[in-house]
């Protein structure tokens, strides 16, 4: 099983990426497992609430993952980790007793792709400075959020995407910028706007943006069952870089001390 990379890249490329991409989606808790991070956002996304398995841990892999279950049942969510496809780190969860986390809502398997910033204008949309209440309802369901998920989606440099259409927020997504890379999240169009092209136009919008706040590329982490994502970031020139998985206990790997 080897790691994937493309375009002539090192494994510390992929790390780093990792690194920027967990940065741009900030966890409520954070805390560091040698180099891992323990992450913990009220059950807000896998992202948030899983230990970002990449570098050393500073001991061996089933001493860092009791430390990963020991953390996800201090705080009443499901012990995960997230490490590259094919990844020494992987190797070592997977020699450990652990199992890919297949049941994951979003896609355990997740393709991240990167691409320069388009320059194509888009006038009918916006980026805002900060979201407003259908901004949240097409985001994250409801029009106003819990206090963890502001925290993840509103700490940082974020931009907030919109197009409008019938007066009425059509379209959204969020943008953060993180070390000159637009991480982009949460793209969502109403359905009975969908196959108008709002997708492009949000999304072009939010380049803009991001290239007038110091980014010069895009990051995207999609899921590989997503191929309606997959084929729309494809045409904007997007290609993968690596891919990612989520793995969760084995049985008996994680006992839960209080159960």
């Amino acid at each position: 099983m080897g790691t994937r990379l493309s375009h002539n890249l090192t494994v510390n490329d992929v790390e780093k990426l990792e690194v920027v991409c967990s940065r741009a989606w900030p966890p409520v808790v954070e805390e560091p497992l040698g180099q891992w991070r323990l992450r913990w956002a009220e059950g807000f996304t896998g992202r948030a609430n899983s230990a970002l398995a990449v570098g050393d841990a500073g001991r061996d892999a089933p001493t860092a993952l009791a430390a990963v279950c020991d953390f996800a049942h201090a705080r009443a969510i499901p012990p995960a980790v997230q490490v590259v496809e094919g990844s020494e780190q992987e190797r070592a969860v997977a020699a450990a007793g652990w199992r890919e986390q297949v049941e994951h809502a979003a896609g355990h398997r997740v393709s991240v792709l990167t691409g320069p910033l388009p320059s194509r204008p888009a006038p009918e949309a916006d980026v805002l400075d900060e979201p407003t209440p259908q901004w949240w309802e097409l985001t994250v369901g409801k029009p106003e959020p819990s206090v963890a998920e502001r925290h993840v989606m509103a700490t940082g440099k974020v931009g907030y995407g919109v197009v409008t259409a019938d007066g009425v927020t059509a379209g959204a997504v969020r943008g953060a910028v993180v070390d000159g890379w637009l991480h982009v999240a949460r793209l969502a169009v109403r359905p009975e706007f969908r196959r108008r092209g709002l997708a492009t136009s949000v999304l072009y919008a939010l380049a803009a943006w991001g290239r007038a706040n110091g980014a010069q590329q895009w990051v995207l982490q999609v899921a590989l069952d997503n191929t309606g994502a997959l084929a729309l970031y494809s045409a904007l020139g997007c290609t993968e870089h690596h891919r990612y998985r989520y793995w969760g206990p084995g049985p008996r790997t994680c006992e839960d001390p209080q159960s």
